[in-house]
């Protein structure tokens, strides 16, 4: 018996294990999330099921947030952040998040939906490279109450209750252009 567990304890030692999903930053509770140049996606983008009338977390913007596009006009293209589909649908049909993008010398972080199709968006303010911002979503009926910086935004939602069938949206570089260079977010969820 000692042999036996010996050996799985020998087998287990050698073997590598790899994350489904994103890794976990072990120096602090942060998932590291990667958006390599020339892709849209983060690395490892597995999407989970999202159950909750709200969302909340924490996100830090380090120096490779800071991007210029090729096409000039593609700098106003909004950058999901994270958020969830809803209503049993398609993100791009119902959904809430938070959207961000480099312009005019600042990260500016916005209220991004889609309502029964339709794409609306509303500037929330701006967020500093390497501080730890807050952020929240939360359903109310037929709508979504944002929470940036202490002040809450109301934005349409096209069905009332709870999301239904939903999962969760992680970040996403573009609109039209892809990743310029290696982007990096934390996100700590609460």
């Amino acid at each position: 018996m000692r042999i036996f567990i010996l050996c799985i304890l020998i087998c287990l030692s050698t073997t590598s294990c790899e994350w489904l999903g994103n890794t976990p930053g072990f120096g602090d509770d942060f998932i590291t999330y990667t958006i390599r140049s020339g892709e849209h996606e983060v690395s490892n983008n597995v999407s989970s099921l999202f159950t909750s009338g709200s969302m909340r977390f924490q996100v830090l913007f380090d120096s490779s947030c800071v991007y210029k596009t090729k096409i000039p006009e593609n700098q106003n293209d909004i950058n999901k952040l994270m958020g969830f589909s809803d209503c049993s649908s398609q993100h791009q049909q119902n959904s809430a998040r938070f959207g961000w993008n480099w312009r005019e010398g600042a990260l500016r972080m916005y209220a991004y939906v889609y309502v029964n199709g339709q794409r609306q968006e509303r500037e929330l303010g701006t967020a500093e490279i390497n501080e730890i911002t807050s952020c929240k979503i939360e359903l109310r009926e037929n709508s979504y109450i944002f929470t940036y910086r202490g002040v809450e935004t109301v934005m349409p939602r096209h069905c009332s209750g709870g999301v239904g069938v939903a999962y969760k949206l992680l970040p996403y570089f573009g609109g039209d252009e892809t990743a310029p260079q290696e982007i990096k977010i934390k996100i700590r969820n609460l």
